[in-house]
C-alpha cells in the first residue's frame, strides 16, 4: 500500500446521496477510505441500501491493492436507530436491561445483525456499554442497558455475541464511560468527576466484558475524566486513557475508533488537523467523521511525512483495520445480493422483537390494584404517542374516551418529562382532576419519580410500535408484567422506586 493508501484507511466518512455515484464514490477514490457510515438521509429502501453498498464497494476494490470498506451505522434498538422502517425496530437497550436476559439480547442483535448484513452493513456502532447513573443525562439514557455494572457487562457481552453470530462487527461505545453526564458531548465538553475507583467500579467492567467478547471496536468519547487524565483533554486524544488504559491495562488489540470528530467535545482546543493527529498519538486507529475530512487526511498525511507520526505507528492501526476486515470476511466478499435484499425477511426479528418488548414492560406502582383495567372501562388517553396507545388498548376492549370527566381513569403517555415542562404541568392537572391516573413512561423511566401521587407507574423505555403494543397488553391484561428496573428512579431528593423494582399481576 502506498503511504496515501495507508492513511486513507484510518478515515471512515458520511457520504451524501443515496447512490454511490452522488458523491460517496468520488469521496472513496480520492481519500481511499477505510469505511463508511450510513445516516438516515442515504437510506429508503431495503434493495436501495444494498446498492448504495455494492456501488461504494466497487468503487473501493477498483485501487489496487482491492481493500473493500468498512461499512457501519448506528442501529442501536430505541432512539438511534437509523435504518428503522427498513430493518426491524427494536427496543432500547434499557428495555432489553429490563428483561434480564441476555439470551434474548442475543437473539435480538443476532436478527439485527441478519438484516444489515444482507443490506451490505457490516459493522454496527453498538452496543453502548454506557453505565447509566445519572438519570438527567441527555445524550445515553435508554441507550443504556441500565445503571448497574454487572447488568451492563452481561448484556454487553450478549450483544457482541449476537452481532458476531450473523457476521457483524461491532463497536462497544463510548470509553471510559459515557453515563454519568449531565452535559452531551455533541454540544460541549462533558467531566466526568468519578474517582479511580469509582471508575474501576463502575465505568470499567463493560469494556473489560467488550474486551473479553472479542468487540472488533471500541469507540473513545470526547469526555474529561480528571482521575484518568488531568491535562483536561477529552480521552479521545489522550494517551494516558487510549493506550494507558484500554490498550496497555485492559490488554485490549482491536480497532479503537473516536466518536465523531465533529462533534463539540473534541473541537474545544485544537483545530480540525490537530485533532486528527493527536487522537492518533493517544492510540486511536480509526477517524470518524472529521469537520473537515480533506483537512485532516492531508494534515496526518503531512504529519507521517514529517515524522510527527511514525511509520510503525501507522502501520499498526493499518493492520489493525485489514485484520478486522479479514475476520468478518469482506476481503473476500464485500458484495451482497441486491435481489436478496428487495426480500429482507423481517419476521424472526419481529418476533424477537415483541417478545423483548413484553418481557420489558416494568409496573412499579399499582394502587388499589387498579390495574389489569377490566374489558368495556373507559379511559381517556393523553400524551405523545396517545393515539397509537389509544387504538392498541381498544383492541382489548378498553375504551378511549374524548374527556376527563367520561373516563373512569387516565392514561398519560410521557417522553423524556424530565426535561419537559409542559409534558409535567399537563400530567400533574391531570392528577389533579380527581381521576385514577397511570402514568406510562414511554422512554426514560425517571419520568415516573415525577408524579408520586399517579395511581399506577410503568416504564416501557421505548416507544417503537411493539413496546406500544406490549404496555396495551399489560394495562388491559392479556400480558402480565414481567420487567425489572434497570436503573433507581429518584423522587426529588429520595428513591422513588429502586434498582430492580418490578411488580406482578
Amino acid at each position: 500500500m502506498s503511504l496515501p493508501q495507508k492513511v486513507g484507511q484510518l478515515f471512515v466518512s458520511a457520504v451524501p446521496g443515496t447512490t454511490a455515484g452522488q458523491g460517496g464514490a468520488r469521496l472513496i477514490r480520492r481519500y481511499h477510505l477505510g469505511g463508511v457510515i450510513y445516516f438516515p438521509a442515504n437510506l429508503h429502501s431495503a434493495a436501495q441500501v444494498a446498492a448504495l453498498s455494492n456501488g461504494l464497494q466497487r468503487a473501493a476494490v477498483a485501487a489496487s491493492p482491492a481493500i473493500p470498506l468498512t461499512i457501519g451505522t448506528d442501529q442501536e434498538g430505541g432512539t438511534v436507530s437509523r435504518l428503522d422502517g427498513i430493518v426491524t425496530s427494536m427496543p432500547s437497550e434499557m428495555a432489553a436491561g429490563a428483561t434480564r436476559d441476555p439470551a434474548l439480547v442475543r437473539a435480538a442483535e443476532w436478527a439485527t445483525a441478519r438484516q444489515l448484513r444482507a443490506l451490505g452493513v457490516n459493522l454496527d456502532y453498538a452496543p453502548v456499554a454506557d453505565v447509566n447513573t445519572d438519570p438527567a443525562n441527555p445524550v445515553i439514557g435508554t441507550r443504556s442497558f441500565g445503571s448497574d455494572a454487572a447488568l451492563v457487562s452481561r448484556m454487553t457481552s450478549a450483544a457482541i455475541a449476537g452481532f458476531h453470530a450473523a457476521g457483524v462487527a461491532t463497536a462497544a461505545k463510548h470509553f471510559p464511560g459515557h453515563g454519568d453526564t449531565d452535559v452531551d458531548s455533541h454540544t460541549g465538553l462533558p467531566v466526568i468527576r468519578h474517582t479511580s475507583r469509582q471508575w474501576q467500579r463502575i465505568d470499567a467492567p463493560p469494556f473489560q466484558a467488550a474486551v473479553r467478547s472479542g468487540a472488533d471496536m471500541i469507540m473513545s468519547a470526547h469526555i474529561v475524566v480528571p482521575a484518568l487524565e488531568r491535562s483536561g483533554d477529552p480521552a479521545t486524544l489522550s494517551h494516558a486513557v487510549i493506550t494507558g488504559m484500554l490498550r496497555n491495562k485492559f490488554g485490549y488489540r482491536g480497532v479503537i475508533t473516536t466518536d465523531a470528530l465533529q462533534m463539540a467535545g473534541v473541537r474545544e482546543h485544537y483545530s480540525n488537523g490537530q485533532i486528527a493527529v493527536r487522537a492518533i498519538q493517544a492510540g486511536c486507529d480509526e477517524l470518524l467523521m472529521p469537520q473537515s475530512l480533506s483537512t485532516a487526511y492531508n494534515t496526518v498525511l503531512s504529519a507521517v511525512r514529517g515524522g510527527q507520526l511514525p511509520a510503525k505507528r501507522l502501520n499498526q492501526s493499518v493492520t489493525r483495520i485489514l485484520m478486522l476486515k479479514a475476520k468478518r470476511g469482506l476481503l473476500d466478499h464485500p458484495y451482497v445480493d441486491t435481489a436478496a435484499a428487495r426480500r429482507l425477511n423481517t419476521s424472526a426479528g419481529v418476533l424477537v422483537a415483541r417478545r423483548l418488548a413484553d418481557r420489558a414492560v416494568t409496573v412499579v406502582k399499582n394502587a388499589r390494584h387498579l390495574l389489569p383495567l377490566r374489558r368495556g372501562t373507559a379511559v381517556e388517553v393523553v400524551g405523545p404517542g396517545a393515539a397509537a396507545l389509544a387504538v392498541a388498548l381498544e383492541r382489548h376492549g378498553v375504551r378511549a374516551v374524548g374527556s376527563v370527566t367520561a373516563a373512569r381513569a387516565v392514561v398519560v403517555a410521557t417522553s423524556d418529562a424530565v426535561h419537559d415542562s409542559v409534558q409535567q404541568a399537563m400530567v400533574k392537572r391531570l392528577l389533579a382532576m380527581g381521576r385514577p391516573v397511570i402514568v406510562v413512561a414511554m422512554d426514560k423511566p425517571y419520568d415516573l419519580g415525577l408524579f408520586p401521587t399517579a395511581a399506577a407507574a410503568i416504564a416501557t423505555y421505548s416507544g417503537t410500535a411493539v413496546s406500544v403494543r406490549a404496555v396495551a397488553d399489560v394495562v388491559s391484561g392479556v400480558l402480565g408484567p414481567s420487567g425489572r428496573l434497570p436503573v433507581t428512579v429518584p423522587g426529588g431528593s429520595r428513591t422513588a422506586y429502586p434498582f430492580g423494582a418490578g411488580l406482578h399481576y
